[in-house]
C-alpha cells in the first residue's frame, strides 16, 4: 500500500487551519494586551462567565492548556482580584473558580473585543459562509473525537 504525501503545504486543510490559528492568536493578544489579559486568561475568564464554579483540571481542558499553565493563570487572575477560589475544597480537591465583579467587568471588555477581532477576520465570508464553517469544523472535531 502507498502512502500518499502531504503535497504542497498551501493545498493542506490542516496547513490552513494552523495559519489561520497563528493569525487569530496573534490578533487577539493584540486586542487584549491593553487589559493586560493573555489569550489564556482571556479564556479562563469566558469559560468561568459562560460556567461559574469550574475546577482547575475543567478550566484547563476546555483552555486546551496542562493543569500547572492553569494554575498559574487562575493565580494571576486571583491576584488581580478578577475570580476568587475557597482556600480550601468543598468537595473533594478541587478548588471552584468564580468571578468577582471586576472579573465580570474585564470580561465583557475582552469579549468585546475579541468578537471584534473574529469579525474582521471572518470578514470575507457572508454569515452564511461562517455558518457552514462552524459546522463542517465542528463535524471534524466530532469525528477526530472518535478516532
Amino acid at each position: 500500500m502507498q502512502q500518499e504525501a502531504v503535497g504542497e503545504l498551501g493545498l493542506s486543510v490542516g496547513y490552513v487551519l494552523k495559519q489561520l490559528h497563528a493569525s487569530l492568536r496573534s490578533a487577539m493578544d493584540e486586542a487584549l494586551r491593553p487589559l493586560d489579559l493573555t489569550v489564556p486568561q482571556y479564556a479562563c475568564l469566558e469559560l468561568l462567565g459562560q460556567d461559574p464554579g469550574l475546577s482547575n483540571s475543567e478550566l484547563a481542558r476546555r483552555a486546551f492548556v496542562t493543569r500547572q499553565s492553569m494554575n498559574l493563570v487562575l493565580r494571576r487572575l486571583q491576584e488581580r482580584g478578577l475570580l476568587t477560589r475557597p482556600d480550601q475544597a468543598p468537595h473533594g480537591r478541587a478548588l471552584p473558580s468564580k468571578l468577582t465583579p471586576d472579573g465580570q467587568r474585564v470580561l465583557r471588555r475582552a469579549s468585546i473585543a475579541v468578537r471584534a477581532v473574529e469579525k474582521q477576520l471572518f470578514a470575507p465570508l457572508s454569515p452564511q459562509q461562517q455558518l457552514r464553517l462552524r459546522q463542517d469544523l465542528a463535524a471534524c472535531v466530532a469525528s477526530a473525537g472518535t478516532h
